[in-house]
C-alpha cells in the first residue's frame, strides 16, 4: 500500500513493500522521518530542496517524490 505525504510543494511517495530499512532517510533528514511516531513522515520539517535530495539517496526506491498537483 503506497502512501503520500505532502508539504504543499512536493509529495513524498512511501512505498513500504520496497523499503529496505537502510536508515538513511533517518540519518539525512531526522527531522522528517521519525519512525517511531505516527505518522512517521513529516515533511514539512524540511526544505523541498532538502527532501528531494535526500529521496534521491534512498537505496531501494521506497522514496519517491512529485510535485503537488495544481
Amino acid at each position: 500500500m503506497v502512501k503520500e505525504y505532502s508539504n504543499g510543494e512536493v509529495v513524498i511517495i512511501w512505498k513500504p513493500e520496497l523499503c529496505i530499512h537502510s536508515g538513511i532517510c533517518v540519518k539525512m533528514l531526522p527531522q522528517v522521518y521519525k519512525p517511531k511516531e505516527s505518522p512517521w513522515v513529516t515533511p514539512g520539517n524540511a526544505g523541498t530542496e532538502a527532501l528531494k535530495i535526500q529521496i534521491a539517496h534512498c537505496p531501494s526506491g521506497a522514496l519517491s517524490w512529485k510535485p503537488v498537483a495544481k
